[in-house]
Order: structure tokens, then C-alpha cells, then sequence
């Protein structure tokens, strides 16, 4: 019977982390949540579910993930975001391979998200393949400010239970991370040397648009699919054009006599 770590990182999420830490309370030996000194009632809740409780300042999606993995007493650790639970299917088949002997470092699970009141199951948005089940001792979590992921050494295989994903509560809030996340790949784009072009910002857009929702069968999911198709071409015109702003002279990024505006960071919420 193999032992499974369930890890978590978490910041101001008390609407959101009880269903995760449900979902794996039965199936992990233990909980391990790292938090970045929430406001609310987040930390009462992951206690309630005798996790091992650590607090940490937020340095980043990629070493706060590290760190929390590298606190798991099994090799064997099973990684969710506070908004995302394994459904009953995925909870039974993880159930069943605790007992099996199987050659694999590394488990893909398929993430279905739910968006403006419905299940998305078309566009690029599922199967969204994500490695959430792996041996702790064969990688580490690899990627830039956003879209990190482990990369793991040797052969990996994928189960067919959804992973859910409980995405954003309203549309202000999608707005909220779109305009946080663009920020930060466009970053990553210029740390990597990525050089803005014309075409990134006339082609992209309505190439990914069409993606999702032609190619991909957005439409079959109404009015949501329509959204989750015209955010994925907006959120590229945003980054292209933030990653040009960030080329600008920094004299011309913001006017001399302008300030920035006070308030703290909230791009570390779950996605």
C-alpha cells in the first residue's frame, strides 16, 4: 500500500480550501498546507483537518510549491490548489492504484473547470492535463512566475477521474488575475528575450479565439465557452502589449508625476 503526502499552498482561501482538504482527507496520510499568512479564517480550517501547518512569505508560485513539496514526509505526494477537489471518480481510481504496483514516477489527471455556472468540457480548458500525482524523488517543480509544473524523471501515465476546478466565484474576479497573470508572463516573455512583434498582437488573438472556439468546440458550451474563447485571445493581446510596455524607455512606462498605488499583492491566490 503505497503512503501519500496531499500538498496545498493557500492564501486568504476559506471559501475554497475546505473542499480540497475534503476531497483527499481519506486518501492522504498526511496533509501538508503552506500559507502565506492569511487574513481569514484559512489557517482555523486546514488545522480542523490536522494538516501540518506551515507559514511562509510568498516568494513566487515556483519556490512556494518547492518548498511545500520538499516538506512531505512520502515520496509519493499528491499536489492540489485550494480551489480544486478530485472528484468521487478520481478519488476512487486513486483508491484503487494505492494498492497497485506500477512501473510510473508521475500521474496526469484531467482538470475540468467550472465557469459562470456551468462545467466548461470544450475549448482548450479540458482536458487540461496537469501532473498532480508523482514521486517527490524523481524531479522538482520547474516553469517561470505563472504556469509552473514538476517535471519528473521516467515514465508517466494519466487516470481518467476529473480533477475539479473551481475557477472564479464572479467575472470581476476573472478580470482581477487576468490582469495580474498577463503582468507576470509578460515578464517571464522578456526574461526569456522574447521580443514583442506586430503579429503577436493581430494574429494571436483571433487565431486563439478561433482555437477555442471553433477548433476546439467552444460553442457547445454557450455563453461560457464563448468567454473562456474571447479571454484566452484577450489575455494573449494583453501580454504581447504589456511585454512591449515593459520594452518602452522606463521614462515613458509612467509618467513622472504619477504614483503607484498602495495595496497588497494578491497574485498569489490559486488559479
Amino acid at each position: 500500500m503505497k503512503s501519500i503526502s496531499a500538498v496545498l499552498i493557500c492564501f486568504n482561501e476559506e471559501q475554497k480550501i475546505e473542499r480540497a482538504l475534503r476531497s483527499v482527507s481519506p486518501l492522504a496520510d498526511e496533509i501538508v498546507v503552506v500559507d502565506s499568512f492569511s487574513q481569514d479564517a484559512t489557517p482555523q480550517i486546514c488545522r480542523n483537518y490536522h494538516s501540518r501547518f506551515f507559514q511562509r512569505h510568498w516568494n513566487g508560485y515556483l519556490d512556494q510549491k518547492q518548498f511545500a513539496t520538499a516538506q512531505a514526509r512520502h515520496d509519493w505526494v499528491l499536489s492540489l490548489d485550494a480551489d480544486e477537489m478530485l472528484s468521487p471518480e478520481l478519488a476512487r481510481e486513486i483508491k484503487d492504484w494505492k494498492k497497485k504496483d506500477e512501473p510510473f514516477s508521475g500521474y496526469y489527471f484531467p482538470r475540468k473547470s467550472y465557469f459562470l455556472g456551468r462545467w466548461i468540457t470544450h475549448t482548450t480548458w479540458y482536458p487540461d492535463w496537469q501532473l498532480r500525482l508523482f514521486k517527490k524523488s524523481r524531479g522538482r517543480w520547474t516553469g517561470g512566475r505563472i504556469h509552473e509544473s514538476f517535471t519528473v524523471g521516467g515514465q508517466t501515465s494519466r487516470m481518467r477521474g476529473d480533477l475539479h476546478h473551481y475557477t472564479y466565484d464572479t467575472l470581476s474576479e476573472y478580470l482581477v488575475q487576468l490582469e495580474n497573470f498577463s503582468a507576470l508572463a509578460a515578464a517571464d516573455y522578456r526574461d526569456r528575450g522574447v521580443k514583442p512583434r506586430l503579429h503577436h498582437l493581430l494574429v494571436y488573438p483571433p487565431a486563439i479565439f478561433a482555437k477555442n472556439y471553433l477548433l476546439k468546440l467552444g460553442f457547445l458550451d454557450g455563453v461560457p465557452g464563448l468567454a473562456v474563447s474571447v479571454f484566452a485571445g484577450f489575455s494573449t493581446f494583453l501580454k504581447f502589449l504589456k511585454l512591449y510596455e515593459l520594452q518602452l524607455d522606463p521614462s515613458l512606462r509612467r509618467p513622472p508625476e504619477s504614483t503607484a498605488a498602495g495595496g497588497g499583492d494578491k497574485t498569489h491566490q490559486s488559479r
